[in-house]
């Protein structure tokens, strides 16, 4: 009998079409599936996932088992998960233990189910499973050869845990990967962050004032979505050079002190905690809207809202109501949690395709090279970063430029000059 937690798994069937459907729109994932089923790199290699349960994620998860891996999948997200890709996997036989809406216990509960796998290979988007690992199922630690980091969030843990000697295993930072970070995250994330807020809210974009917490790639990517939607859009921004660049984009940058007082519209982007809090949640004017798409829900001081509101009504779906002491209405959309992916399908398949790509590469380079691993955060290497765009211009149909020898000799050599 197949082990797995999910909402229905009478939902298989309409999941199965829809990572069907999306298979064809991962090209460069399905070239490296192809690779994988002939040659098994990843045979009897077991690998927990702890990832956002999506029919992307779905193609990444077969690929892994086309390299010969057995794999437990499980939620990073309680309001992440599309049920009938969960239940698709899990009537294939797949380790499957997510469902959309766990409460904070059952989060946990599923993700130390699906470390009963006893990893030797951990996906991670958050860094939930590895300070699971290090804090609660420290006798994995035997088992564990590697772990990737998916997201933004994640690696800046590990490297903290890192910094402190406290990390139990080698980590490559995927996220970092140029042809994850620049792509998913600016383009993923910018479009699926105001998908998400036009599917809970419809509201019209164009003239509206819309503030945006961080200028890091996924804030550069909502900022230029929301600015081709006819936005007047505001960068608040810690980083002096972030912020910078953001001005020489043409965005106007001030506190959130100031912002708070003219948004209509706030997207939280920071990875960190607290960046709207009582001191702007008391400026805003009427009607403003609330969202979040970093990684977890502490961007937005939710208790601190709780606290000033003396009315709280759930309007529609993702969408709450708050009234406050002052008399104005503000709008939380999603619980504060990761917007793109509570309120609409997180980020498209052909950006996808590229992160995906480095995570099942970066997989086979753990398993090949764990003994010369320290246990420190790795970037992804140069040449699998080069490879997934290479591929992905291929699967383009686009050429590009070869150097010639003597072009080489002189970007490598000091001796040539003017």
């Amino acid at each position: 009998m197949n082990d797995y937690i999910v909402k229905d798994i009478n939902l298989a069937e309409g999941g199965k079409k829809r990572i069907e459907w999306v298979k064809g729109r991962m090209p460069v994932l399905s070239m490296i599936r192809a690779r994988y089923e002939r040659e098994k790199p990843l045979e009897n290699v077991n690998i927990m996932a702890c990832l956002h349960v999506t029919v992307e994620t779905a193609n990444l998860i077969l690929t892994l088992r086309a390299g010969g891996a057995e794999v437990a999948l499980t939620a990073a997200n309680p309001l992440s998960t599309q049920d009938d890709i969960a239940a698709a996997l899990a009537s294939s036989g797949m380790r499957t233990y997510a469902f959309r809406g766990e409460n904070e216990e059952e989060y946990y509960e599923c993700m130390d189910k699906a470390l009963g796998i006893e990893p030797a290979v951990l996906l991670d988007d958050g860094g939930d499973a590895i300070t699971m690992i290090h804090t609660k199922r420290e006798e994995l630690m035997k088992t564990v050869k590697g772990a990737c980091e998916e997201t933004t969030t994640g690696v800046i843990r590990h490297h903290a845990r890192a910094k402190e000697n406290k990390l139990g295993f080698p980590v490559i930072a995927v996220n970092d990967a140029e042809t994850k970070m620049m792509f998913d995250n600016r383009y993923g994330t910018g479009q699926s962050t105001i998908h998400g807020i036009m599917n809970a809210t419809n509201l019209l974009l164009a003239g509206r004032v819309v503030v945006v917490a961080g200028y890091g790639w996924c804030g550069r990517g909502v900022a230029l979505r929301a600015r081709g939607l006819g936005s007047n859009v505001i960068v608040v921004e810690a980083n002096p050079r972030k912020a910078l660049e953001a001005v020489m984009d043409g965005y106007r940058v001030m506190p959130m002190r100031e912002a708070a007082k003219i948004g209509d519209l706030f997207i939280t982007a920071t990875g960190d905690i607290s960046v709207i809090r009582r001191e702007h949640i008391e400026l805003m004017k009427e009607g403003a809207i609330l969202a979040n798409t970093g990684h977890f829900n502490v961007e937005i001081n939710v208790n601190d809202l709780e606290g000033m509101a003396v009315e709280k009504k759930a309007i529609k779906e993702n969408v709450v109501e708050y009234r406050l002491k002052n008399g104005r209405n503000l709008y939380l959309l999603s619980e504060g949690r990761i917007v793109n992916l509570t309120a609409a399908y997180g980020h498209p398949p052909e950006v996808m395709d590229m992160s995906f790509a480095n995570q099942a590469l970066c997989v086979r380079y753990i398993v090949e090279n764990y003994e010369n691993l320290r246990k420190e955060v790795y970037p992804v290497p140069k040449e699998i970063d080069e490879e997934v765009a290479l591929l992905k211009l291929k699967s383009m149909g686009v050429e590009i430029e070869e150097l010639t020898e003597e072009q080489r000799k002189y970007l490598g050599s000091w001796e040539l000059g003017t």
